[in-house]
């Protein structure tokens, strides 16, 4: 007997047995369901992680300013003003490789209105360069200029939610919107780049749909602020390559403590760092997550020995048969295995689409990112394979090894 005839006498078999068949092959079904659900589940969040992270940029340092009590925000002032245009000054000058250095103030926009309507996004004062460090791109009008910072303009640029919340599908250059009891001048649109992830490991990335840009300028001498405030809230330090972000982000950690007085009163993150802290976080989830799968495989491939064990002693009579009119050894080995084989090929392929039916319930009901990959497939099945083989093994080598007279005495 040849592997196809095998194949057919085996699929016979489960098809004349379909409720133990399907019962066996549960196991294998939930395992590789399972393998492909949190492999899916973990590629989309490693993918969402990338695309977030790159909106920091992975040749930035970014530092910001800490947010301290009010009693000890007293005695910090006491000693340094916190972030300000003394350390992008300073950065510039002293730091080597650095490309761009832009700072970024948030204004707390207590009301935020147009003839039109309301809103209530996030107001920035920003330099002429953050378009660049961010990767803003305009869908209309231009973006803040030097002559912008130089004058302290009272211009603004916009995202495409706040265009919608206060100008509605009317255009809105040349516009005039009032933040808090400021009038501004809409220059420029944003295009809408989407990316609804504000927060990415406790780091603030905002969001460019619903976010209006003015002059940092503008925001330091025509918005009030707290008292004990930072004059800065953010600084980015983009460098000219990447591979220099760990030497340069010691550096500036070592310029801004001696600016600061060694007051710790204002963090770095670097996107770099998070990116792999991002990817070793996601290699453990997908080991741990593979492992509690990979239980149900082991599980699938016990019941798969019980039930080619209690098959060979259903046929033991059958197998006595085979052997008296000529069948060898081999030749039963090879049957009971591409039998196992077959059962776990099957609950593979079921599994397959379990796991993928899964991914998207998941993505749809609980709004995670998941993406099913060839090779998280690929590696299911395959293990899934292995435990139908390694478990149909022992079966058949005890089949194999049936005396054919004590077989076909057996009753």
């Amino acid at each position: 007997m040849n592997v196809q005839e095998a194949l057919v006498t085996s699929l016979e078999h489960l098809a004349a047995h379909k409720l133990r068949s399907l019962l066996t092959m549960l196991g294998i079904v939930f395992g590789v369901g399972a393998v492909i659900a949190m492999l899916s589940i973990g590629a989309g969040a490693e993918r969402q992680s990338l695309e977030t992270i790159s909106r920091l940029g992975l040749r930035n340092v970014v530092i910001r300013a800490k947010e301290l009590e009010q009693t000890e925000l007293q005695e910090v002032r006491a000693k340094s003003v916190g972030l300000s245009l003394r350390d992008v000054e300073a950065i510039e000058q002293t730091v080597p490789g650095v490309a761009l250095v832009a700072p970024k103030v948030e204004i707390d926009a207590r009301t935020v209105l147009a003839a039109h309507g309301t809103a209530e996004p996030g107001v920035y004062g920003v330099s002429d360069r953050h378009a660049a460090l961010a990767g803003l791109e305009l869908a209309n009008g231009r973006f803040l200029d030097a002559r912008d910072l130089r004058d302290h303009s009272q211009v603004a640029v916009i995202g495409e939610a706040v265009r919608k919340a206060l100008f509605g599908w009317r255009p809105a250059l040349g516009e005039h919107l009032k933040v808090n009891d400021v009038w501004l001048e809409v220059v420029g649109v944003l295009d809408d780049a989407g990316g609804e992830v504000d927060t990415f490991q406790g780091v603030q990335l905002g969001s460019t749909s619903n976010a209006i840009y003015i002059p940092v300028t503008t925001a330091q001498r025509k918005f009030e602020r707290e008292p004990l405030a930072a004059p800065l809230s953010e600084v980015i330090v983009q460098l000219e390559r990447a591979g220099g972000v760990g030497a340069s982000g010691r550096i500036i950690a070592g310029l801004l403590e001696r600016l600061h007085a060694g007051v710790e009163d204002y963090e770095l993150v670097v996107p770099e760092a998070l990116l792999a802290e991002s990817r070793r976080t996601q290699r453990m989830f997908n080991i741990v997550m593979g492992c509690i799968a990979g239980i149900s495989l082991v599980v699938g491939g016990i019941g798969i020995m019980n039930i080619m064990l209690a098959t060979v002693l259903e046929r033991t009579r059958e197998i006595g048969v085979r052997r008296a009119v000529g069948a060898r050894r081999r030749d039963i080995l090879v049957q009971f295995i591409v039998e196992s084989f077959a059962l776990s090929a099957l609950g593979g392929v079921v599994g397959v689409v379990a796991g993928i039916a899964i991914a998207k319930v998941v993505a749809a009901s609980a709004g995670w990112p998941t993406l099913v990959t060839v090779w998280s497939v690929a590696l299911a099945t395959g293990v899934a394979m292995a435990v139908g083989l390694t478990s149909g093994f022992y079966p058949a080598l005890r089949a194999a090894q049936l005396d054919p007279i004590d077989a076909l005495r057996y009753e």
